[in-house]
């Protein structure tokens, strides 16, 4: 018996003793609609305390809480989206595997209370670095993860094609939100609106699939 036929034991007995990638998907969904229900509670709060007398009045008061509530919770919705097209073809967790997906986990969770600092705190760079620096980290994540099941193709049965279009579109997006706080400390008026450079995602994976001779597929 050679030195790598240990290892491979050894690996292969410490993978058995990780959770399935039915069960990871089933806990990860969990994971984030616990976050995204999070969400609502600082406007709950709100609601409860509120010293107005109508409802007109406490929507005036709290509308940008409840701009920054919709944008947070549309935002969570993708990420899920993206990590359930991901995780769609993947059959087997390995260590890796797991802690990346468990560090995505967690940015996912940070993510109410980013959003409740925006809306309980004098608007400041600090609040901004927060916020979309919480959601630069979030997609890096996914990023570095589909990186990981690139490098792993014994994880899954994704086509190579899709994950390689899919990391493009990671690398795009986590690119866009970088460019979207750098302009938000730059140009301060702007404020979340920088954040509607995500809508150049699109474009620009298109421009570079073209370039590279390929026409993109219908799921990234």
């Amino acid at each position: 018996m050679t030195d790598a036929e240990p290892r491979a034991t050894e690996e292969s007995n410490a993978n058995d003793e990780l959770p399935s990638a039915e069960r990871l998907k089933a806990f990860t969904d969990a994971v984030v609609a616990i976050a995204m229900t999070l969400l609502i509670l600082p406007l709950m709060d709100s609601v409860t305390d509120a010293d107005e007398t109508s409802t007109a009045a406490w929507l005036a008061q709290e509308w940008p809480s409840l701009l920054t509530f919709m944008l947070s919770f549309v935002l969570i919705a993708n990420f899920w989206l993206t990590h359930h097209r991901m995780f769609a073809r993947v059959e087997r967790v390995d260590q890796g595997l797991l802690w990346l997906t468990i560090l995505w986990m967690f940015t996912i969770v940070w993510l109410p209370v980013a959003t409740a600092i925006t809306s309980t705190f004098d608007a400041d760079p600090i609040e901004k670095l927060v916020y979309v620096g919480s959601l630069v980290l979030t997609s890096l994540v996914l990023t570095l993860t589909r990186i990981y099941l690139i490098r792993h193709p014994k994880l899954h049965h994704e086509k190579p094609q899709l994950l390689s279009e899919g990391l493009v579109v990671g690398i795009i997006i986590t690119s866009l939100f970088a460019l979207s706080l750098l302009v938000m400390l730059a140009i301060p008026s702007l404020n979340y609106w920088a954040l509607f450079l995500l809508f150049l995602t699109w474009p620009l994976h298109s421009a570079i699939m073209r370039a590279r001779g390929r026409v993109p597929g219908p799921r990234a």
